[in-house]
């Protein structure tokens, strides 16, 4: 049995009310890695390239501000 295999067989064990609390942890644990990774991808310039052709279209009047 692998880990992750171990893991999901101890979820299924958990009683609801621990169930629902390893949900909202998990929930909130992949959001923060979720923003660092943006944050990551931000600094490293990877959206560059996507903001200026929208720049470039709400110049053109292709995109609205919403």
């Amino acid at each position: 049995m692998t880990e992750v295999e171990a893991i999901q067989t101890r979820i299924q064990e958990l009683p609801p009310e621990d169930f629902s609390s390893l949900r909202e942890w998990f929930h909130n644990f992949e959001n923060e890695c979720w923003d660092k990774q943006i944050a990551s991808d931000f600094k490293a310039g990877k959206f560059k390239q996507l903001i200026n052709k929208a720049r470039s279209e709400f110049a053109q009047g292709k995109a609205i501000e919403i």
